[in-house]
């Protein structure tokens, strides 16, 4: 069905049989309703620290378990803060906190998986895309340059690819 047809299908409901149908939909999928859930009352900061718990516990778990280091994780909840709508700001401290968990992960133990910096490259690419795209560049100006620094000071393989993306941030 196309996205007109739904359009002349629902105009020609009456209203209680549309209520009817979006109350099914809410509890039938778990994405509807926390779709709905989150545009009644969003609680943006709740969301914000849930999502830096579990990202953080990744890398820096608190119960005498092995980090797992999984970006996917982080992956996740931006993808979720997307979809729902979630003030950009947010996103891009999220995005970026992600980044500097797993610096200050990588600080402590030396990490001999390629995979890992390249990740996080990922990751920082992103994150500056998304800032500048969104137009909030100047609020983070100053975190994306020390996630920079950073990886010249811990000698990461790929600093360079590091230091021409943030040329091209400046």
């Amino acid at each position: 069905m196309s996205k007109r047809d739904l359009k002349k299908y629902l105009a020609s409901l009456p209203k209680p049989e549309l209520e009817e149908q979006l109350i099914a939909l809410y509890d039938k999928f778990a994405d509807v309703k926390t779709y709905y859930d989150f545009i009644f009352n969003p609680k943006e900061e709740k969301l914000e620290q849930a999502a830096k718990v579990k990202i953080a516990n990744e890398y820096f778990p608190l119960k005498g378990k092995r980090p797992k280091l999984r970006r996917s994780v982080a992956q996740k909840y931006i993808k979720h803060f997307l979809s729902l709508g979630v003030d950009p700001y947010v996103v891009a401290d999220v995005m970026l906190f992600t980044i500097e968990t797993a610096m200050k992960y990588s600080s402590k133990r030396e990490m001999k998986y390629g995979s890992f910096y390249k990740s996080i490259f990922t990751a920082y690419k992103q994150a500056v895309d998304y800032v500048v795209v969104n137009g909030i560049a100047e609020n983070f100006k100053d975190r994306i340059d020390a996630v920079y620094k950073e990886s010249f000071r811990q000698h990461w393989e790929n600093m360079k690819e590091f230091e021409r993306v943030y040329d091209n941030f400046e």
